[in-house]
């Protein structure tokens, strides 16, 4: 594993257990052909793209970078394959202004919450924490179909070769996902 300087940063951004392990994160770039890092000194973005829809893994503007619209820039970029986006984003905590500022970029960028959703992965200690869906569509989209690419984002992304980095399942959709009626 050369020049991780992209894991360096993202682990000293996003809390520990949204952190996937480095070497899996290697692994599924090298091994699977839908995900895929983009990365410049302004921004890294880690994504997998299917055939119906884009799941965003991590997406970070560097400090020295951000309120100068490159987190757009990026998202844009996205929009333009014309397949519906999905991402996870922290539910706002009044003792972490990131939360809110991250929600209100995304609200900005055009995202919606699954409001049917609910999402609580589990920490590495086995303790769920809540999290918000996120999605953007160039059409409208029922929640059912977001749901189950959720699921797939779940099964193919977050649990790629989970076992062998972390002895278990990381995100098991069928306890972390419901889909409220």
């Amino acid at each position: 594993m050369e020049n991780m300087e992209w894991y360096d940063k993202l682990h000293d951004y996003f809390p520990e257990h949204e952190m996937k392990d480095p070497h899996q994160l290697v692994d599924l770039l090298e091994e699977t052909d839908v995900y895929h890092i983009k990365e410049t000194d302004s921004y890294i973005v880690l994504y997998a793209e299917f055939t119906t829809f884009i799941f965003i893994d991590y997406l970070l503007v560097t400090p020295h970078s951000r309120s100068r619209g490159i987190g757009s820039r990026v998202l844009n970029s996205l929009k333009t394959k014309g397949k519906m986006i999905l991402l996870e984003a922290e539910p706002n905590d009044p003792d972490n202004e990131d939360t809110r500022r991250r929600l209100a970029f995304y609200k900005k960028n055009g995202f919606r919450k699954a409001k049917r959703i609910v999402y609580a992965p589990e920490d590495f200690d086995g303790h769920p924490y809540p999290m918000h869906v996120l999605y953007w569509s160039p059409v409208d989209m029922e929640e059912e179909i977001i749901m189950g690419r959720m699921e797939k984002a779940c099964k193919e992304i977050h649990n790629f070769k989970s076992k062998q980095y972390y002895g278990r399942i990381l995100v098991d959709p069928d306890k972390a996902l419901k889909l409220l009626h």
